[in-house]
């Protein structure tokens, strides 16, 4: 049984795990029905799945500790028990959209069990839709948002009828390695990984410092503006719980397109203007808004054209959000501004990004110094360098298949931790960006409530860039309970504004010439030029401050 030893990128998802902060990555699919279908679609999707689950190697895989625990642990090849990695649950009656989302965030409150390969899969019927759900959770120890589509291309085909997938091919037997074989296996791998870092630090350093080199030149001179370092306090940025809440919501992949069409921006410009204006909203109602703009750490895919790897390929930048302005637009640019500066720093400094690191003992030393972090509570005092995690993930642009029901949603389900407890990652998936805001349930108790002003974001962003809404096909009939879209856009207001703006001005009135009469005869001396009241019709009357009495 060969261990293929985790990567160190890998691994610390591991050591960061606890109680309070589970370290997988999820999904929330909702499914059309194939015409016709009597009885448990979970019992029908297990049999599916069953044909397809050797196409996603990891799943056949669980992990195995080193010898001593002195480096990372590996994966081993292990048979999944199907009766318990896919489960089966009935929501209560009516089966609304608010019960599922509070099923998935207990769900998601689950730790995997290691004994046993990193994830579980939970069928999810009686919503009043009549459509079905899947809650599909992986360890982030085995994916990240890269390999997880080599998960939904194993999953998921492109008709109502599924394509044939051939058999696992049989696997030649493996001798067990004896302990002290495996001791100095152990033992080489430990040198080997030091030396390749070593060698890859060598060759990454001057490519790195010419690259840091070029970044503060322009700095220097005011070209480029350095990423914002501290970000403020808000009441999710402190030591979590270990409960979950959880909202999904739905906009036209179109709107957002031509919303950045006609700005100049990117579509990950436009995710995070409609994120950053849902937190100024929610925060503005708490009346815990922050005068410093929030601040976003954004994932960035190290993962080259092609590579189907499972592992985790993935580097950040972070990116202030405006939430100090109102105006939508002015939020927008100066996201766009801000976001493009941190690509370049971050372009600068990721061949410096560790993906692989070793240190003796870190299995035993690094998950004892994360339970310490959560229990003396030091997210709550230490200064932050982010606020929330905003992530989009492009996704397939037609429609999917599994076991012959229709994918109608996509929502992703991702990770809160101490210090941020708000996690907003984004799927787009045909004519829709699919949001799914995971958060600590104390921190976001109504979270519902931020899940509706990231609706209305979106719609307040689409009408000051356009005006009106984007022309395109409407949206396929969904069930409104389980896909909120943005409400249609009203009436272009941009000439109502200007018109409500005339209404409350002063406007300015020219003294008028006075009439040459009897009354007025004309004189040498030029008259006097007569101060013309405006009509109260035209301005409102300004009243006139009392005077206070005077004091004997």
């Amino acid at each position: 049984m060969a261990m293929k030893q985790l990567s160190g990128i890998d691994a610390s998802f591991l050591y960061m795990e606890t109680p309070e902060t589970p370290m997988h990555v999820a999904g929330l699919t909702l499914y059309d029905l194939p015409p016709g279908f009597t009885g448990s679609f979970h019992e029908h999707f297990k049999r599916f799945f069953a044909g397809r689950v050797h196409l996603i190697p990891i799943f056949g895989k669980k992990l195995a500790k080193s010898v001593f625990e002195i480096d990372h642990p590996g994966w081993v090849d292990a048979e999944p028990d199907l009766d318990w990695h896919i489960e089966g649950r009935r929501l209560p009656a009516p089966g609304t959209q608010r019960q599922l989302e509070e099923l998935v965030g207990a769900l998601h409150e689950e730790r995997l069990d290691r004994t046993r390969p990193l994830w579980r899969f939970t069928v999810i019927e009686g919503l009043e839709s009549g459509q079905v759900a899947l809650y599909s959770k992986v360890h982030h120890a085995a994916i990240d948002g890269g390999a997880g589509m080599v998960i939904t291309q194993a999953l998921y085909d492109l008709t109502p009828v599924p394509r044939e997938v051939p058999p696992p091919e049989p696997k030649a037997p493996e001798r067990v390695p004896t302990i002290p074989e495996r001791a100095v296996l152990g033992l080489h791998d430990i040198a080997s990984n030091l030396l390749r870092q070593q060698l890859r630090l060598f060759e990454a350093a001057p490519k790195a410092a010419g690259q840091i080199a070029d970044l503060l030149a322009p700095a220097l001179k005011g070209g480029l503006s350095l990423p914002q370092l501290i970000a403020p306090k808000t009441p999710f940025n402190g030591t979590i719980g270990a409960a979950r809440s959880y909202v999904a919501r739905s906009v036209p992949l179109s709107e957002a397109k031509a919303v950045a069409k006609a700005t100049g921006t990117t579509i990950n410009d436009v995710v995070m203007a409609i994120s950053s204006g849902a937190l100024r909203a929610y925060l503005n109602r708490r009346r815990a808004l922050p005068d410093a703009a929030l601040v976003a750490f954004v994932p960035i895919s190290l993962r080259e054209a092609g590579n189907k790897d499972l592992n985790n390929q993935v580097f950040g930048m972070n990116c202030p959000l405006a939430t100090n302005y109102g105006d939508p637009m002015k939020r927008l640019k100066i996201i766009n501004r801000d976001s493009r500066s941190s690509k370049t720093v971050a372009g600068g400094l990721k061949e410096l990004s560790p993906r692989d690191y070793t240190v003796l003992g870190a299995p035993m030393l690094l998950p004892g110094l994360m339970q310490l972090y959560g229990a003396t509570r030091l997210a709550d005092v230490a200064p932050n360098a982010v606020n929330v995690v905003i992530s989009n993930n492009a996704g397939p642009p037609v429609p999917l298949y599994c076991a012959g029901a229709k994918v109608t949603a996509l929502y992703p389900v991702s990770i809160p931790v101490h210090g941020v407890g708000v996690n907003i990652t984004v799927q787009s998936y045909m004519d829709a960006l699919d949001f799914g805001i995971t958060a600590d349930a104390a921190s976001v108790p109504d979270i519902e409530r931020m899940g509706d002003d990231l609706v209305a974001a979106h719609a307040e962003l689409r009408d000051a860039a356009l005006g009106k809404p984007a022309p395109s096909a409407p949206p396929a009939k969904q069930p409104p309970a389980l896909r909120v879209f943005a409400p249609a856009a009203p009436e272009p207001k941009a000439a109502g504004e200007r018109l409500a703006k005339a209404a409350t001005r002063k406007p300015r009135v020219k003294a008028a010439k006075p009439a040459v009469t009897t009354a007025n005869p004309p004189s040498a001396k030029p008259a006097r030029k007569t101060r013309v009241k405006p009509s109260e019709a035209a301005t409102k009357t300004r009243a006139r401050k009392p005077r206070p009495p005077t004091v004997e």
